[in-house]
């Protein structure tokens, strides 16, 4: 259903899932073993991963915090893209990356669901592909001292309003990991 032609393939997106990110994420062994299964079965599948990684004055590129964490290991001619921005597409090389494997359709997972996962879900889908969000397969921290709401309702209502979310020739849509189609 994408509207990029020629692009039938499936992506999974890795986005943020680093030490300085991760760190105080909600249900943070949940998503991680989430996330390491969906790698696993898109490696299975011949499913392009691609990791994201950001930068920041938090997250110095080559600090610890800026590492990806230990349960996470991309493999050699797995995708890394660098960012600077909550959007993964901005000012990077994602989608020549996708363009070159064909991709029109994206699997989201990772960090933090307020801020870098729902930046990047909404880049996708204006900028045409087809865009699953997996539903236990994204955390963020509480960041209520600054008026967010409670960690568990972001995610909530990030799983919520991305499954109604609707454009022509796109879809939309909330899956559990066990339940997400790769290929």
């Amino acid at each position: 259903m994408t509207t990029l032609a020629d692009r039938p393939n499936t992506a999974l997106v890795v986005i943020d899932m680093q030490v300085g990110v991760v760190e105080s994420a909600l249900n943070r062994t949940e998503v991680v073993a989430n996330i390491a299964g969906l790698v696993e079965r898109a490696r299975e599948q011949a499913v392009p991963v691609v990791w994201v990684q950001h930068s920041s004055d938090e997250l110095v590129q080559g600090a610890a915090n800026w590492q990806y964490i230990a349960e996470l290991r991309r493999r050699e001619g797995e995708a890394l893209v660098q960012k600077l921005y909550g959007d993964s597409f901005e000012a990077t090389d994602l989608e020549e990356v996708l363009a070159a494997a064909g991709v029109g359709r994206l699997v989201v997972t990772g960090a933090q669901t307020d801020a870098c996962v729902r930046s990047t879900l909404h880049g996708a889908f204006v900028r045409g592909y087809d865009v699953t969000l997996v539903g236990d397969a994204h955390t963020t921290e509480d960041l209520s001292e600054w008026g967010a709401p409670p960690p568990e309702q972001v995610i909530a209502h990030t799983n919520l309003y991305w499954q109604y979310q609707r454009a022509p020739g796109r879809s939309a849509e909330v899956v559990e990991a066990a339940s997400v189609r790769l290929a």
